[in-house]
């Protein structure tokens, strides 16, 4: 998963971005409301955390504008404003939820599992596809009822696969949920990841679609 963080504190962001490294989560920090907007419309970004007294911009505007010009990246507000109404406000506005500061980051890490298993429609923190199962919590993989021991960036991959498992997944989409958007990303670099992933699963497991992308079955064996 690829997420955004835009927070100006500059403390609280390295925190949050660490420990989300320590997840398999891609982070691409920014520290100004100017520059939130473009993370907003980014097409590769899979969630945003935004802090609203940002400076620049506030972040509860950019919200709104955002929602209005029908940009739909799902948005988890952290803010300091603990008011009810001004939960109520971030919630209107469009946000997906709300985490008042300050918080542990292992509630936040729950609430971004939770938004996940929202926007993939899963029951709980298990992704399957036939014999591949990838457990969000636990960070496990099994194969065959098998567990299969990654890097954090072969179990990004395989995340962004089997979220969109029968679907072709554009390199882009995937550079980008590797790398983030802010990375110079060399060329060869993903299929040698793939390449990787595969051995550790099988060869069949994850199918090549020449100039466009890979593709995991919705029922590989």
């Amino acid at each position: 998963m690829h997420i955004i963080l835009v927070e100006d504190d500059l403390q609280l962001g390295a925190a949050i971005q660490r420990a989300l490294d320590r997840l398999s989560y891609t982070v691409t920090w920014l520290t100004h409301g100017l520059s939130a907007m473009t993370a907003l419309e980014d097409p590769n970004a899979d969630l945003v955390l935004l802090d609203l007294g940002l400076p620049g911009r506030d972040g509860l505007d950019l919200l709104r504008e955002a929602r209005q010009r029908d940009i739909r990246t799902p948005v988890l507000i952290l803010t300091a404003r603990d008011a009810v109404q001004a939960r109520v406000h971030g919630l209107d506005a469009g946000a997906d939820d709300y985490l008042t500061k300050p918080f542990h980051l292992d509630e936040l890490a729950a609430r971004i599992r939770s938004l996940t298993r929202r926007i993939q429609g899963l029951a709980g923190n298990r992704i399957k596809a036939g014999v591949l199962c990838l457990d969000l919590g636990t960070l496990e993989v099994t194969f065959r009822d098998q567990k299969v021991d990654l890097t954090r960036r072969e179990f990004t991959l395989l995340q962004a696969l089997m979220e969109r498992a029968g679907r072709v997944v554009r390199r882009e989409t995937l550079e980008s949920s590797l790398y983030g958007s802010d990375k110079v990303v060399s060329d060869g670099a993903l299929d040698v990841l793939v390449h990787s992933l595969r051995r550790k699963l099988s060869f069949d497991t994850i199918q090549n679609v020449r100039a466009f992308g890979y593709m995991i079955p919705r029922d590989p064996r």
